[in-house]
């Protein structure tokens, strides 16, 4: 694929999360964003921001402090930079009963404490920054 050219790769579980969480931490956004398990594959490409995670399988996890479901396919990519991850594909927030897809994470700007979760169909959440810590 194109987009994934000059890419750097790591591979397995450990390094992969490490690679993940290193990403969150250098673009300022919550560590605990993307709780992966079982990671097969992270890469990142650092010209475009493109980045892709490979897990085994899906994962949902319950973000307690906010009481939100979110869904973790097993092939999760978007654009990483500053502050914000966009043209997300691969995560999915429980809202009553559907599974609408987050295109877009945005962390206010200047800090407010507040990150925003767009879908493609227009809504918008807001939420606790730190709900979205590591371990949360």
């Amino acid at each position: 694929m194109a987009e994934r050219e000059g890419a750097i790769v790591k591979t397995g579980h450990e390094e992969g999360l490490k690679m993940a969480i290193d990403l969150l931490e250098e673009f300022d956004l919550p560590r605990g964003l993307l709780p992966l398990a079982n990671v097969v594959e992270v890469g990142f490409v650092r010209a475009t921001g493109y980045m892709w995670i490979v897990q085994q399988k899906k994962v949902e996890h319950v973000f307690k402090m906010i009481s939100k479901v979110v869904s973790y396919s097993s092939d999760i990519h978007g654009y990483i930079e500053k502050k914000r991850i966009k043209k997300l594909q691969g995560v999915k927030a429980k809202e009553l009963m559907l599974w609408p897809p987050v295109n877009e994470i945005k962390v206010e700007d200047p800090p407010t404490g507040k990150i925003h979760f767009k879908s493609l169909a227009g809504i918008t959440k807001i939420f606790p920054v730190e709900a979205f810590a590591l371990g949360h």
